[in-house]
Parts: structure tokens; sequence; C-alpha cells
């Protein structure tokens, strides 16, 4: 409970003291990079992240001071290079942009890898206006501003590969562990070997944990372009969720073995230790229905901007799933100890 309790607090502090980075809608892992250029740090990102030839992309931009904090009225100029020739494909003529997060549209045409160069000029630059390609592209010859280049990866189908990689890698062990309770939940209770309450709440609330879980594991890509800890959170928080219900499991399976006799002494050990996993689980999923709420009634330090956290789909979800969590573990805590007691009234 110590422990559970510095956790929070060390978190919050860390989220309190950070400043937001990368301004994008989501936090890609493929076609993305931040670089400096000059006294600034810029990220760029593709949308779709997985982009596929001869489709409308967005280059995404987000350039920031030194601090992570929007930069206002800077003068930059975009370039697409193909990493094969080196020929120029594109260029987007000087543009006075109001804020350092902007877009560019283009289609690449081919399969393949290109390189992005972003300028950004260091006094007013000549708008409307684009510079001539240049055979070191990092080369400021002749332009009194800054560059930076990004490589992309143009490719076909390599999103959906990626995709249900990761997906079979999450949800198909979870679905094998389910199916191998499931198939014993049914035996047992066919050979009478279930009790009804205990049993199926048993089942439930592990269901419920490791759903909130995954729902976590869902969403962490969209909080972390607003702060790197959001998705840290949300991956250590489903992580937990999911091990919780997995523990819980496991420790009934293994302290109720189909027809083993428990002794006063076993049935003493089993009680208090579902006790430490069920407090362990009750309090963690407390702390995160409590920061939801806090996140979404007062503004920083949980919330990114000057303006408490919005309420979307996924979050109701999630945090509904949390609420019957939570009433479902101490309503499976009573249930544990009544059978205890009865137990006790038997043997002793």
């Amino acid at each position: 409970m110590k422990v559970a309790a510095l956790v929070a607090i060390s978190f919050l502090l860390v989220v309190a003291s950070a400043p937001a980075y990368a301004h994008f809608e989501h936090f890609t892992h493929y076609n993305n990079r931040g670089d400096w250029i000059g006294p600034y740090y810029a990220y760029e990102a593709l949308e779709p992240e997985y982009a596929g030839p001869a489709e409308p992309v967005a280059i995404m931009f987000s350039v920031q001071d030194q601090d992570g904090h929007d930069t206002y009225n800077i003068d930059a100029m975009v370039e697409v290079y193909s990493a094969e020739s080196g020929e120029r494909l594109k260029a987007f003529p000087w543009t006075r942009e109001d804020v350092g997060d902007f877009k560019v549209f283009y289609n690449f045409p081919n399969v393949g890898n290109y390189q992005i160069v972003l300028s950004v000029s260091r006094d007013a630059a000549n708008l409307n206006s684009i510079d001539p390609p240049r055979t070191t592209m990092s080369g400021t010859t002749g332009c009194n501003c800054y560059r930076t280049i990004f490589n992309v990866s143009i490719t076909n189908g390599f999103g959906t590969i990626w995709t249900a990689t990761m997906l079979a890698a999450v949800v198909g062990p979870l679905a094998v562990f389910g199916g191998v309770l499931a198939w014993n939940y049914s035996s047992r209770r066919k050979n009478g070997g279930v009790g009804s309450r205990v049993e199926t709440a048993r089942y439930v609330i592990m269901l419920a944990a490791i759903a909130g879980g995954l729902v976590h594991l869902a969403v962490y890509s969209e909080h972390a372009s607003l702060r790197i800890e959001y998705s840290i959170f949300l991956i250590t928080a489903g992580g937990m969720q999911i091990v919780y219900g997995v523990v819980y499991t496991l420790l009934a399976l293994t302290g109720e073995v189909k027809g083993r006799e428990f002794s006063v002494q076993v049935a003493r050990r089993y009680y208090r230790e579902s006790v430490k996993v069920n407090i362990f689980g009750l309090i963690g999923t407390g702390i995160l229905l409590g920061l939801y709420a806090y996140a979404i009634i007062f503004p920083p330090p949980l919330s990114p901007n000057n303006q408490p956290e919005d309420v979307d789909a996924a979050g109701i979800i999630a945090k509904s799933i949390e609420l019957f969590t939570v009433i479902g573990i101490i309503y499976l805590m009573k249930l544990e100890k009544q059978r205890l007691q009865s137990f006790l009234r038997e043997h002793v």
C-alpha cells in the first residue's frame, strides 16, 4: 500500500513539472521523429501514420522552443526529396505560420524512402518564394535559415501487418488464457464443483479488470502526444489491471484444486493472500478513478492545458468498467470472508 502511494505521488510530481511535447492528435510509432533545428526543436509525423503511395498524406510539424512551448509567427519552407535519386519532388514555398504546429499535404508517388527537409528562417523570409534544390540537403548556403531532415518510408500494407501483429500479441495470450478459464469453469460447473456466487464473481471481476486494462492499452497513443508521461501512466495502469485479473485468477485456481480437501491452515492462508491481491486491485483502481475525476473537473497539473480534460467515449467506457470493478472487488471480498467463516464453523 505504501509503495502504491509513493508511485502515485511520484507520478503527480513528474506530470506537474513536465511540459507538453508533441502536439499531434496521437503519438505515432512510425514515420515520426524529432530533431533540433537551430534554437527550436521540431517534431514530424505523417497522417496516416502508415502512409501508402498515391494517397493524400498530411506531413505534420510541431516546432517548439527549448522548453517545449509553442512558437509563433515562424517562416518555414518544406521540401520532399527522393532518398534513392536525391531528386526534389515537391517544394512548399516560404510561409509565415501563425503557430509552430502546421501541416502540408502531399501524395508520395511510389513505395520507397523519402527525405523531408524543414527550413526555418532566422529572419523574415521572402514569403511565397522557393529556394533552389540542393545536393547537400542540410546545407544552408544562400539561405539565412536553419534546416533539418526527416526520413519517412512509404509502404503498402505495413500498417495492417503491424496492427494485426500487435493485436495478436496482446489479445492472443489473453484469449488463450480466457479459453482455458472458460473450459475449467464449465467443467467444474458440470461436476458440481463450483460455488455459484463466489466462483461467478471471481470470473466476472477478473474479466472486468482485464477489459479495463485493454482499454487503457488501446488509448495510450492518443494521450502521448499531449505528454509522454500520460502514455507511460496509461500503459502502466493497463498492465497492472491485467496483472491483477490474472494473478487473482491464478490464486483462485491454485488455492482450490479439484478434489483437494482444505485444512484450516490452508483456508486461512488462501484468504490472507486473496485479501492482499484484492486490496492491490481496489486501491489501484480507486486511484485511477480519482485521477480521472480530478482531470475532468480541474485544470493542471493533470490536464495539459488551462482547461479540464475532455470527456470522451473511451474514458467513459474505461471508468464505467473500473467503477464496476471496484464494486465487484468489495463484493468479492465480502463473499470470500463469508466463505472462510462458513468453512471455519464447519471445521473448528
